[in-house]
């Protein structure tokens, strides 16, 4: 299609402020940034779409527009809700380097934009898609009537002979055609597509499991919401979602490309209706917080759960328990607010990973509070005896919890982020939702104290001695730790003598000479050595309860 035929559409409502001689142009896609280097993910041809959030001074406008003329996109369209008017050196800039530029009136959404022109440019292009984009309205309502991205996906199937899944960050499958793949296969391809995005190179991304190649395209949405625009992406790698195909894109025309680009972007007017239908679920998560950490009287916590719980359980018919798990991540800088990353991420970690669709998550209502996200998780109460008190249903553990999303997850979050969580016991009363919401907090605090990038406790874990080790200043910890262990260190440094290992085996077999020997692979005298040897250099006895105890701690704080 041409830029022109996008002025002459009424509906979409756009004004040329400049570039008239350049509207036959043809548009080969639609993108949507803030980002003030949006060049990695630029192939040209595209109608470029900012709600200007790049724009800190008027200095910043030149460098912009030079990077998307040199890319060759066919024109930028620029949003009027943040600033009103376009700013005029946004406007000499465009025609210095002769790029057509439209304001987008304040009442049109990105998304109808974007619609449009996929409809526009896949109807032009591909005969063999043009039944995905007519079918546009029923792809993306929910009911018997629907079926979201499953249907587009089906198509690609049976149109293009293409098997293709849409996957969370997490690695679990949202949508699919045919077969699901196996959750080892979902993990690897989220990790890999996670880790591409970090580092900056180029999409599609491709990646082959068991002589199998995959094709990884990310599903960005392109809608305006009430937040700021993303400009790091740091912001929202660990929300994204991405369409994983069984093919390899490398050996693509361009006009391929095109077509799987536009599939992505119907995919992401299903993730903005998804998205859009958690704001009650949020804003009930922090009208309880707000209730709980204010100190507000039992009966109008108990008064607002009755209102959640029909929200997040409809049809249950008895009251829920409750479970809350807090997250924060952290970006190296801080530079980075991490409360909306980590409510994002903790509604898709909190979903069943078994389990499939886009829907799983409307159980959830989380929260955040400055860097931190809250969750409340409701839990079914199993049958009882009449009169009895009811238990819950399954509910969450933070190891299974990081079994399911510590691979990809730290792809994500590379050399400069990290995410903790915690988990509560459940309460089955307003009551105990104070005491949870504190329980979920030490453990998550228990968790940041161990080493990784993604890292979980839960509340089993605070009656032992690791809720004592977060709470060690840092001075301290070094100081206990150098004490008894540099020596083994730098003995080992030496001689590779291997006391360090010797001595976390010999602690982990409770002193057992025995056991210890066979785990390592020693004759007993040997072990007997070298557990002799630690003594010495820190004249400390193993056979002694408290020098055990000391040893203990000195490893789990190291």
């Amino acid at each position: 299609m041409r830029l022109r035929a996008l002025l002459e559409t009424e509906a979409l409502g756009l004004r040329l402020l400049g570039g008239e001689d350049e509207l036959d142009r043809t548009v080969r896609g639609v993108m949507t940034t803030d980002l003030r280097d949006p060049s990695r993910y630029l192939s040209g041809g595209e109608l470029v779409l900012t709600g200007l959030a790049w724009r800190r001074n008027s200095a910043d406008s030149e460098p912009f527009v030079r990077i998307l003329a040199s890319a060759g996109v066919a024109g930028l369209a620029a949003g009027e809700a943040e600033l009103g008017d376009i700013p005029d050196d946004l406007v000499s800039a465009c025609v210095r380097n002769r790029l057509p530029l439209f304001a987008v009136n304040e009442d049109v959404a990105f998304a109808t934009i974007t619609e449009y022109v996929v409809r526009q440019v896949s109807g032009e292009r591909a005969g063999d898609l043009a039944a995905v984009v007519d079918r546009h309205r029923r792809l993306m309502t929910s009911g018997p009537a629907g079926g979201g991205p499953d249907v587009v996906l089906d198509l690609l199937t049976t149109d293009l002979d293409l098997r293709a899944w849409v996957l969370s960050p997490t690695g679990r499958q949202i949508a699919g055609a045919g077969e699901p793949l196996a959750p080892g296969v979902c993990a690897a391809l989220a990790s890999e597509h996670l880790a591409a995005v970090r580092t900056g190179r180029r999409g599609p991304h491709r990646m082959s499991i068991q002589g199998i190649t995959y094709s990884l395209f990310p599903i960005r949405g392109h809608g305006r919401g009430p937040g700021p625009a993303v400009r790091d992406v740091r912001e929202s790698v660990l929300s994204d979602w991405l369409l994983a195909v069984e093919a390899d894109a490398g050996d693509w025309p361009a006009e391929r490309l095109d077509l799987l680009q536009g599939v992505t972007q119907l995919i992401a007017v299903e993730r903005e209706r998804r998205d859009a239908a958690r704001t009650v679920r949020r804003r009930l998560a922090q009208e309880v917080l707000e209730l709980v950490q204010t100190g507000a009287p039992p009966a109008e916590i108990a008064a607002r759960l009755r209102v959640a719980a029909p929200v997040l359980l409809p049809g249950l018919g008895t009251a829920p328990h409750w479970q809350v798990v807090v997250a924060r991540v952290d970006w190296d800088g801080g530079d980075i607010p991490g409360g909306p990353v980590a409510q994002s991420l903790l509604e898709e970690i909190l979903v069943d990973p078994s389990m499939s669709g886009p829907e799983p998550s409307d159980r959830i209502a989380v929260a955040h509070a400055g860097d931190e996200a809250i969750a409340l998780v409701p839990l079914p109460a199993l049958p009882g005896d009449p009169g009895e008190e009811k238990g819950p249903g399954t509910a969450l553990h933070a190891d299974a919890l990081l079994a399911a999303v510590r691979e990809p997850l730290a792809a994500g979050l590379a050399d400069d982020g990290r995410l903790t969580l915690g988990v509560s016991a459940a309460v089955h009363s307003a009551e105990g939702l104070r005491g949870a919401l504190e329980e979920a907090r030490h453990a998550r605090r228990v968790a940041a104290a161990r080493p990784g990038r993604v890292c979980a406790a839960g509340h089993h874990e605070l009656a032992s001695h690791v809720l004592l080790l977060p709470f060690v200043p840092d001075d301290v910890r070094r100081a206990f730790t150098a004490r008894l262990l540099d020596p083994l260190r730098d003995y080992d440094r030496r001689h590779r003598a291997e006391l360090i290992p010797t001595l976390e085996a010999f602690l982990d077999c409770d002193g057992s000479w025995t056991r210890c020997a066979t785990r390592l692979h020693l004759h007993v005298n040997t072990l007997r050595y070298r557990v002799g040897r630690i003594e010495q250099l820190t004249a400390r006895d193993l056979s002694r309860l408290e020098d055990k105890l000391d040893f203990f701690l000195a490893l789990r704080m190291s």
